[in-house]
């Protein structure tokens, strides 16, 4: 595992944390190369829950590097409350086992504003986003207005660069949305701060994480939202600001693409969404509440009670092809027991005509009449199984079916939330 990409392959909250910790246990290096602090990657670790928003899952490996790249958009206050409370648990958070690049973008409160302002003024039109600032902080980014990292360790360019921002937003916040100013002396003291506490851990995290592929350290790059929310790729425009899948690594670490070795995707056993947007699996009714409970079906971000349904094949062929999987890895299987049946999504209709890949079209997939099969369900308890061939034999027909209908191989089932609760698939 030289290079290895391990993404979501549908809308996020897949058990990614669980599964980028068991892997960096190969790793040397564990790199986060997108999304905000909206992402909460959930470790569990001898029954005690860590629940992890900026920093890789790697941190819980004593002597692995974790590195916040470039392509992150970084919220300094919770980065630095995030390394307190893991040290108040006794995990090491040093300059050793932490880098930030200097290139990454900074969450400032003005970002936090303008994203509850938003969400508020567009209705019904809302996208549902966490509020935490994150797409405002890309837009500016986009715009070429944004202030990264390394501008929070320059205090002049600090200064007028934020003066510069205060004074275009504070208009918007006063004559848009009737709101108060924020002050430009309190906002430069709080990045002041910020800076010094974050000095330590700032380099080009670029150069570092390449110099450590070419002294042949193993490297795991982690996504932090799922691929059906990229922003190209998702259901736009619900969906989040960067790129989800590998195709974001290489702009977000600086890093080539074509020395990106293996991919491989995690999906749940069925499927949840979070927030506003098309979900054409979503069921509303008993069996979706009892995927919700049974699989504790809550951010750990921000509490929200997650949409849940059955297994998408089609949404998952796309994410799966889109990222040029090598293989994909299923969480949560152990959430089906005591279904009498398992239904998943093989086609979409839209408009009569049925449609075997993924649409486009927004207004297509908001209406689309989906058609699907089912396998029968099982009853045994599946959370101490660690060999394939010990599960129930509808369990084990299930895994192979989705195989086939997404056309990639499953490489290992997750039967629980413990980082030993894994199943290794064998190929066929």
């Amino acid at each position: 595992m030289p290079t290895l990409s391990v993404f979501g392959a549908q809308w996020g909250d897949e058990g990614k944390g669980k599964i980028i910790d068991r892997m960096a246990r190969d790793a040397d290096v564990v790199v986060r190369y997108q999304g905000g602090a909206n992402a909460g990657h959930t470790v569990v670790v001898g029954g005690d829950e860590y629940i992890l928003h900026h920093i890789p899952s790697g941190i819980l490996h004593p002597g692995k590097l974790n590195v916040i790249a470039g392509g992150v958009a970084v919220d300094p206050a919770k980065l630095l409350d995030e390394i307190e409370q893991l040290r108040a648990r006794d995990v090491a958070v040093t300059e050793q086992t932490l880098r930030v690049s200097a290139r990454a973008h900074v969450i400032f409160e003005h970002h936090r504003r303008l994203d509850h302002m938003a969400e508020k003024f567009k209705g019904e039109g809302r996208i549902g986003t966490t509020g935490r600032g994150i797409g405002p902080c890309y837009a500016d980014k986009a715009s070429r207005t944004g202030l990264r990292v390394a501008d929070l360790l320059d205090g002049s360019t600090l200064e007028s660069r934020l003066q510069a921002t205060l004074a275009e937003k504070n208009v918007h916040f006063e004559r848009v949305h009737g709101e108060e100013p924020l002050d430009l002396g309190q906002e430069i003291e709080r990045a002041r701060q910020w800076a010094s506490d974050l000095a330590p851990f700032v380099c080009d995290t670029g150069a570092l994480v390449r110099k450590a592929y070419r002294e042949g350290r193993t490297v795991l790059f982690e996504a932090a939202q799922g691929v059906m929310l990229d922003v190209d790729h998702g259901t736009y425009p619900f969906v989040t600001s960067s790129h989800t899948g590998p195709d974001g690594i290489a702009a977000g670490v600086g890093f080539p693409v074509r020395s990106i070795e293996r991919a491989v995707g995690i999906a749940k056993a069925y499927c949840t969404r979070v927030g506003e947007g098309p979900f054409p699996t979503e069921d509303e009714g008993p069996d979706g509440e009892r995927l919700r409970e049974v699989g504790c079906e809550f951010g750990s971000t921000t509490g929200r009670s997650r949409r849940c349904g059955w297994f998408d094949a089609v949404a998952m062929r796309y994410a799966l092809e889109i990222s040029g999987a090598d293989a994909w890895i299923m969480t949560k299987l152990d959430v089906l027991t005591g279904l009498s049946e398992v239904k998943v999504a093989v086609g979409y209709v839209v408009g009569g005509v049925t449609r075997d890949s993924f649409p486009a079209e927004l207004a297509d997939l908001s209406r689309v009449e989906v058609t699907y099969e089912s396998r029968p369900g099982w009853t045994e308890d599946i959370t101490g199984v660690r060999r394939f061939e010990d599960l129930p034999e509808a369990a084990r027909e299930y895994v192979r079916w989705l195989e086939d209908m997404v056309g990639a191989p499953v490489e290992m089932l997750s039967v629980g939330p413990e980082r030993d609760q894994v199943v290794p698939v064998p190929s066929v």
